[in-house]
């Protein structure tokens, strides 16, 4: 797959994006109406909705050329100029070659461009993902799913110098974002935790960063009693994995340790989910998934930043050994848990690596990323992660990175009010709160009891995020949520050093 930054066309196909009731450029006016396309007609059949496509041909240069309006909508953000573009692409793949022309002249100087550049490639790029990879009878790719697909990018020539530099990095960004969909969309007897740190290790390999995997006998020695305790039900072994990238080249400016959630199946334990969406609960990695792909991410953009990844991945299931509710275990950082709830056992494995995360790296930024709580969708539905922090500018940054490229957060406290609501009788701490509210916000003060006060923490619940209904499939998909928002979190932080 390429993209080519360029002045002239050579693709056949031309697509041409344009926000509502934008006017269409000067120069396919021209060729309107020498072929006798009427505009006044053309404006009434293409308004620029979002996702409203209208196709018809042009003579351009020497041959016709088939032309795509691809409407973005009223005032789009980078959300809505991904996903138009990503839908169209999708939906009309049997139909395009293998090289498309992106035209993009009509987009005004002062018109955020380079940002409409990166989503529209981007949302191309994502529109290609084939879902069903485990059918007996796939059917073929279509040209533009082959490796030898192009995008070109039709600029003039004066923007071409700061065009050129995002072709690289919509290909590194798109690459990751779509091993990512397959991460999470993959069943789990597929996706163990030995293969989530398989696919760590040769990420390590192929982008020149150190990855170790703890396993089932070096945690029972190093004392990852929470993990181990989830993992008891389980035929397939705990693991943890650490993920360590930091530039090649330069020193670097500040040290971001993730930790995601690695659930790789959850059945809730003795504390059984209903049977109606279990079947989604392969997504449970969701937070492990984002880690994994902002880790390789940064490798692959060498950023002057140093990123530790750790996961600790298990799948939470039944059996005669299984964690039962009234349970007292200990943990990494040797805090007793009342056990309440066998379903919240997210919190008991993300407490291990948040213990780990602190007292062996000690990073100037902690931040933990999980499908954790059903109460953040009921707060927020399907359209922002709940935000919590106890650092006013680490949430600033993370809020307001998420607005600007699509994948949005919201803050919900975490005052002290809410701190009776962890207590145990008999326990440091409990896994869950007896009270029928704020069970997303309980959830992070059981995670603050396990940052050893760090000053600049953040926990990112995707419960709703990490998968959606989508173009792709007729059940929820993975969204790769997380990935772009690190990413880009990381250059704001660099970009404020």
């Amino acid at each position: 797959m390429r993209v080519e930054i360029k002045t002239q066309l050579t693709a056949e196909t031309l697509i041409i994006p344009c926000w509502k009731d934008q006017p269409l450029p000067e120069e396919i006016t021209r060729l309107q109406e020498a072929a006798g396309i009427s505009t006044a007609r053309l404006s009434q059949d293409f308004c620029g909705d979002h996702k409203e496509v209208t196709c018809f041909f042009l003579p351009v240069g020497d041959r016709m050329r088939k032309v795509y309006l691809i409407g973005l909508g009223e005032n789009p953000g980078f959300a809505q100029v991904q996903s138009s573009l990503r839908s169209f692409v999708h939906r009309y793949r049997p139909k395009l070659p293998a090289c498309l022309g992106l035209y993009l002249h009509h987009w005004p100087v002062e018109s955020p461009w380079l940002r409409f550049l990166e989503a529209s490639v981007n949302g191309m790029l994502l529109g290609r993902y084939k879902l069903g990879m485990l059918k007996t009878e796939n059917g073929d790719s279509t040209p533009f799913q082959g490796a030898d697909a192009c995008i070109e990018v039709l600029l003039p020539e004066d923007r071409i110098g700061q065009a050129q530099p995002i072709a690289q990095r919509c290909l590194h960004i798109a690459s990751t974002q779509l091993e990512i969909f397959d991460l999470v969309n993959k069943p789990s007897n597929y996706i163990t935790p030995q293969a989530l740190a398989n696919w760590a290790v040769e990420s390590g390999k192929s982008n020149g960063y150190q990855v170790k995997v703890l396993d089932k006998p070096t945690l029972e020695k190093e004392g990852f009693h929470a993990l181990l305790a989830v993992n008891r039900a389980s035929v397939d072994p705990a693991v943890f994995i650490v993920m360590d990238y930091q530039p090649r080249d330069r020193e670097a400016l500040s040290t971001v340790c993730l930790v995601g959630k690695g659930v790789t199946f959850d059945v809730g334990g003795l504390s059984i989910k209903p049977s109606s969406n279990m079947h989604l609960m392969k997504s449970d990695m969701g937070g492990a998934a984002a880690v994994l792909g902002a880790v390789d991410l940064a490798a692959k953009l060498n950023l002057p930043i140093r990123v530790i990844g750790l996961i600790p991945s298990t799948d939470n299931s039944v059996d005669g050994q299984a964690l039962k509710p009234n349970e007292v275990i200990s943990s990494y950082s040797g805090k007793t848990i009342e056990i309440i709830d066998t379903d919240a056992e997210g919190r008991l494995i993300l407490a291990d690596g948040l213990s780990y995360a602190v007292r062996n790296f000690k990073p100037d930024v902690l931040i933990d990323l999980a499908t954790l709580t059903g109460s953040t969708i009921r707060t927020l539905g399907y359209a922002a992660g709940g935000l919590f922090s106890n650092d006013d500018q680490l949430a600033m940054d993370l809020a307001d990175t998420g607005e600007y490229c699509g994948e949005r957060l919201w803050r919900l406290p975490i005052w002290d009010d809410y701190k009776d609501g962890v207590k145990s009788d008999i326990a440091d701490v409990k896994n869950l709160s007896s009270k029928p509210t704020a069970g997303a916000i309980y959830a992070a003060k059981f995670l603050e009891v396990f940052i050893d006060n760090h000053p600049s923490w953040a926990h990112l619940d995707i419960a709703g995020v990490a998968i959606t209904d989508s173009e792709f499939g007729i059940q929820k998909t993975a969204t790769a949520y997380g990935v772009r928002l690190l990413v880009e979190y990381f250059e704001k932080l660099i970009s404020q050093k």
